[in-house]
This record gives structure tokens, sequence and C-alpha cells, in this order.
């Protein structure tokens, strides 16, 4: 049996495997080591088995060395306690019908109402409820990435909508009815302080944490997701939109930015503008993932301090014009000031740094655009513009913009091809707004 999984080593003449990942260098000092090894056993087996926990502690200790913080303990769910409970009273074996009697008497009386209900009715076992669902997803979707906080508090603000619009507490998962779903879908809309895009998001968050639960808990199967199909009306969302910068409005935000924000965010600007980046993509780069040398471009793929958004987002993006100068002098800057860090813009390629980077942006944006509408994300939607006028196909788009799946880049043989002909695409459609 072979074993074909990412970070498996046999050492020379051993019979055991293990897991062995290199922590990157720039993380070394917070981990305190340079690889992380971890037990997968002696048998292809063996190792299959332990292999989801041994990558799961792995991408936890990198996240915990990127944000530097403990996790915040989070109440026990009633059936995680009654699972508890069970597995304790297991654990005291078979006893007698007076000594379980007596045992009993005595966990009443001193206030273990848990173990006493696994004791005395083992069979009343509590069904799953939305807190077991989220832990449930959190567990398994969301510990770990590199935006765990951020993910963590939409989740939490998720369930408090639901709790809230309910009035009941925490529901059971098969209580929830179609019904339910659409008084949280218009207690959210209803909710001053929250667009129909927001809600929209909120609801998609929903639909996964209950499609999850239900996928992966025993007790739920065969129950529906009363959240699927449940859409914010579509002129609603349509509202929300956000739009690309008019000429007028790109020239005097740029020469805001340029005039006033930090150097690192005045390159960082420049290259969204003519690559059509996410600012998460940007911000997020490495050294290694910039290459100015012939046909210069971002080789975007994923780290461990920063994921992308889906299949199609691993890419090469052009640089050209102006965007390949900032990413020239990015480089040229990091090179002056530290040979050894890895990170392009160091002071947001980490948790939150994306969202730090687009709130000082959008001040600046906002001192010359007061459209709402306009944002930086903009940006991108800009250069999609650009790339529509310039009668460039979809299917170079989306190899420019990373918005496919990534399929469409069989289209155009090996990586060499697909960047040439994204690099020809851009130039024409930046020549083509002059």
């Amino acid at each position: 049996m072979d074993i074909n999984l990412p970070y498996v080593h046999q050492p020379s003449g051993k019979t055991h495997y293990r897991y062995r990942r290199k922590v990157p260098n720039f993380l070394r000092p917070a981990l305190g080591k340079a690889w992380i090894i971890l037990p997968l056993g002696k048998t292809p087996a063996e190792v299959v088995r332990h292999y989801d926990h041994a990558h799961k502690q792995a991408e936890t200790e990198l996240k915990a060395a990127m944000k530097g913080q403990p996790k915040k303990a989070q109440p026990k769910t009633e059936l995680e306690r009654y699972q508890w409970a069970t597995r304790k009273v297991a654990e005291w074996g078979p006893m007698s019908p007076d000594a379980a009697d007596a045992l009993a008497d005595h966990l009443e009386e001193t206030g273990q109402g848990d173990l006493y209900r696994a004791l005395v009715v083992p069979d009343r076992k509590p069904a799953p409820t939305l807190a077991d669902a989220v832990k449930l997803y959190l567990q398994d979707r969301v510990e770990g990435t590199p935006d765990e906080t951020k993910k963590r508090q939409r989740v939490d603000r998720v369930q408090a909508h639901v709790e809230k619009a309910l009035s009941r507490g925490d529901p059971q998962i098969r209580s929830l009815t179609r019904t339910d779903a659409r008084e949280v879908r218009d207690h959210m809309l209803a909710d001053g302080d929250m667009s129909p895009a927001t809600v929209h998001r909120y609801l998609n968050d929903l639909r996964a944490i209950v499609t999850h639960a239900i996928k992966e808990t025993d007790d739920l199967r065969g129950a529906t997701n009363p959240f699927n199909g449940l859409e914010v009306k579509k002129q609603t969302l349509a509202k929300e939109d956000r739009k690309p910068f008019s000429e007028a409005q790109l020239k005097a935000a740029r020469a805001r930015v340029l005039g006033h924000a930090s150097v690192d965010l005045q390159r960082i600007w420049r290259m969204l503008e003519q690559t059509g980046c996410r600012l998460a993509e940007v911000t997020g780069l490495m050294v290694e993932d910039v290459h100015v040398d012939g046909l210069a471009y971002l080789d975007l793929k994923v780290h461990p301090h920063r994921r992308l958004k889906n299949a199609g987002s691993v890419r090469r993006v052009p640089l050209v014009g102006d965007a390949l100068k900032a990413a020239q002098e990015a480089l040229g800057a990091v090179t002056a000031t530290d040979v050894a860090q890895p990170l392009l813009f160091k002071d947001y390629a980490r948790e939150g740094g994306a969202t730090a980077a687009s709130a000082t942006l959008m001040k600046h944006v906002r001192k010359m655009v007061a459209d709402r509408k306009v944002t930086v994300h903009s940006l991108r939607h800009t250069i999609k513009d650009k790339l529509i006028k310039a009668d460039v196909s979809e299917n170079v788009q989306n190899m420019i913009l990373g918005q496919s799946s990534g399929a469409v880049s069989e289209a155009y043989g090996g990586p060499e091809a697909r960047l040439e002909a994204a690099t020809r695409a851009l130039r024409k459609a930046l020549a083509f707004s002059h």
C-alpha cells in the first residue's frame, strides 16, 4: 500500500512513519522549533488512521504561532456533558443494584447532576443543538485556518442572531423548521445595522453549519436543512453590489493614497489597481511569490498565514506597468532592510492584516469618493470592466482574476502559456483604458 500524503516521512532504516513538516523561518521564533514532528504509526493503515489528527494539530500549532494567543474555552453543551458523563460511568464498570443506588444518592446529594442522569437514566440522550453544530463546524472547518479569529467571530454573530430571532435559547437542529429559517432571515433583515448582502452571507454560513452537522452526526441522519434554498430578494442584494471606480474617482483616490498613505500601502494600492487581485492576495505575498525578471508575475499560492478563496485563485497574475514598478520597489525595500525577511509586506501579512489595510485605505478613498458602493474592492471591479471593454475572453479574465474553479486553465496548456495569454490581455486592457 503506497502512502501518498503530504508531510508523511519514514526515517531511513526505520519501520515507523511520522508527520514531518518544516516550520517557515518567520514562525520559528514563536514556535520554538524548525520542524513539527508527530508519530503516525508503523503500518500504512495506522498512518491513514492518525494522519488527519496530526495534520490538524500541525495546522493549529502554526496558527497559534501566527496569532501568539491561546484559544478561549467555550462552555460545554448538554450533549457534550452527557457524552462526558456517560464515558465516566462506563469507566466505573459493572456494579450491584445496591452499589448503584448508593452512588446515585451520593451524586444527587453532591450536585453532580450530569453523572447522576448518566447513571440513572442513561438512555435519555440530549438531541444535538445549534451550539453542537457550531462547535463541530468550527472544529472541522475553521480551526487552524489563518483567519480563524475572524471566522469564529462571524459564526458567533450568526449563532446569536438565530437564538435572538427564535427566542428559545439553543434550538435543537431537528426542531428547526422552514418557518424558523424565514424568521431568522427576516429578523436579520430588520436589523438596521445589517445590509442585505451581510444577511445573504450569514444565511450561507448557517446552511454550511447545519449541513455539516447533518452529514457528520449520526443522530441527525435523515434530517433536512431548513435554510437550504432560502434567499434574500435579489433586487435587494443588487443594491449592495460594489461599483467600479469612474475615471475621475480613480484619479482622485489614487492621488490621495499616493500623497498621504504609508509607503507600503501606496505600493499595495498600485499593485491592486493594475492586477485586479484581492486585497488579501497582495498583503499576504511572500518575497518568493514575486517574479520581476522576464515575464513578470505574482505567483499566488496557499501559505500558512494566507489561504486563497478557491482552486481558481491559485494562479500567476501578470505584473505590468505601475504594478510591476511597485512590486520592484517593495522587493528592493525588503532587500535593503532585512535580506532574511520572507514577507513582502510584513506589517500586513498576518491575521487581520488585510482588514487593517482595507480600513486605512478606505479612509483615504472616502476623503475623495462619497459613493458608498465604491470601495477598495472596486479596484478589482474596475479591472474586470477594463478586460471586458478590451474584448478579453472570459476564460482569460478568469485566469487573471481567479474567479473560476480552475478548470478553465486547461484550455491554455502549461503555466507559461497561460501567463503569456494573461499578460497580453492585461496589457491590452490597460492600454485600452487610456
